[in-house]
């Protein structure tokens, strides 16, 4: 039997592919239109380099941060993502690996499992919502999380409903019926072990959003609460403020990659941002996260607390994003691939090579403590970073 750990999240990706079908394979890669966003998330990284020392380096290493209020082993944080057809126990298995490892767990809102579900798995889950629906129903969902024990909210708003991949798009049904069943079939069969996965719990892989429900009502198929999505009015910033008010605890903001936006995320009393592109989802040729991290860093400074989220795949990355000031990094591909290749384990395997990278940097670095790094750590290219907004 072939070893079930592996060394890299490359090589946790490469199993993915090899183990779920062709389209929730597809799904879980997306991107739009070109790739431009998707590529560059994941170049940017290579190109940033280290400064390291070779002597008097520390024997121990810390990495614990508090980001959002909540104390955490290392500054990694589970970024939410949609419905999931990847694995029986999909959000709750992840849940489950994050509390193993001390870290939050992001919640979609479109996730596959109910934030109690979740929230019971993982004492530090933070709920993500979009502006989605009219504003007793945004009250509502957020009701919902904080009674469930949701301890932040993630509000994500870098999305511009941009679709079609010049490598394609998988076809993806509104709900698992015959008709579906029939059409998806050979690529199932082609994947014997993700169908007993699902087969030996007897269950179906639900296409269903359970936190998009209305009191009494069941819960809408993926792409009818994408559809209420599509159609909300778009929010402005007097909206972002009153969401802001309904909620009493910490509140970030995902999707900021200018500093002029950033302001004001800090006007609106916002405690984190996120600099972000959705994983290159946004709109194609929007910079690489990391390029836009210092700039919206040096423009807020501490008033508010900033993570990046977009191709982190190794712990030198992690290290990289807090030299140039992220307070944390938020993974997404990362763990999914994990879960595909080997279930909770497999997510705690993604979280174990983050830590042991963070480490080996810290060490190779010469700090002690991940708190005390800081920009001279990093070497970029002349031309590297991008300052937007300004």
């Amino acid at each position: 039997m072939a070893n079930a750990w592996f060394e890299t999240v490359a090589e946790a990706q490469r199993r993915a592919k090899k183990r779920l079908p062709r389209s929730v394979y597809g799904a879980l890669v997306a991107g739009s239109e070109k790739g431009l966003t998707v590529a560059d998330n994941l170049s940017a990284f290579d190109q940033l380099g280290f400064a390291p020392h070779m002597a008097n380096l520390p024997r121990e290493r810390s990495m614990a941060v508090t980001v959002m209020g909540q104390d955490i082993a290392m500054p990694v944080i589970i970024s939410p993502t949609g419905v999931q057809a990847v694995h029986p126990e999909g959000e709750v298995a992840i849940a489950r690996a994050a509390q193993n490892r001390g870290i939050p767990m992001g919640l979609s809102s479109f996730a596959s499992r109910s934030v109690e579900d979740v929230a019971a798995a993982n004492d530090k889950t933070f709920f993500q919502i979009y502006w989605c629906g009219d504003k007793d129903t945004l009250l509502q969902r957020m009701e919902r999380a904080k009674a469930a024990g949701a301890k932040g909210v993630i509000v994500t708003l870098d999305w511009s409903f941009s679709n079609g991949r010049d490598w394609g798009s998988p076809w993806i049904p509104e709900k698992v019926d015959l008709k579906a069943a029939v059409k998806l079939a050979p690529e199932v069969l082609a994947r014997p072990k993700w169908l007993w996965q699902f087969a030996r719990t007897f269950r179906i892989p639900d296409l269903t959003a359970p936190n998009m429900a209305k009191p009494g009502e069941k819960a809408p198929t993926f792409f009818g609460a994408y559809y209420e999505w599509m159609t909300t009015p778009l929010p402005t910033w007097e909206d972002l403020a009153w969401l802001r008010s309904q909620w009493d605890g910490p509140f970030m903001v995902k999707g900021v990659c200018r500093v002029d936006d950033a302001r004001r995320v800090v006007d609106i009393g916002a405690t984190a941002l996120s600099v972000s592109n959705h994983g290159g989802n946004n709109l194609d040729g929007t910079p690489a996260s990391i390029r836009a991290l210092p700039a919206v860093v040096d423009a807020v400074g501490n008033q508010i607390e900033v993570v990046l989220d977009g191709g982190v795949r190794r712990g030198s990355d992690v290290v990289k994003a807090v030299a140039l000031g992220a307070k944390a990094v938020m993974i997404g591909r990362a763990y999914l691939w994990g879960l595909a290749a080997n279930g909770q384990a497999g997510v705690e395997n993604v979280l174990d090579l983050l830590r042991g990278g963070i480490d080996s940097a810290l060490m190779g670095i010469g700090k002690a403590d991940i708190r005390d790094l800081d920009r001279g750590d990093v070497v970029a290219p002349d031309g590297f970073f991008r300052r937007l907004g300004e």
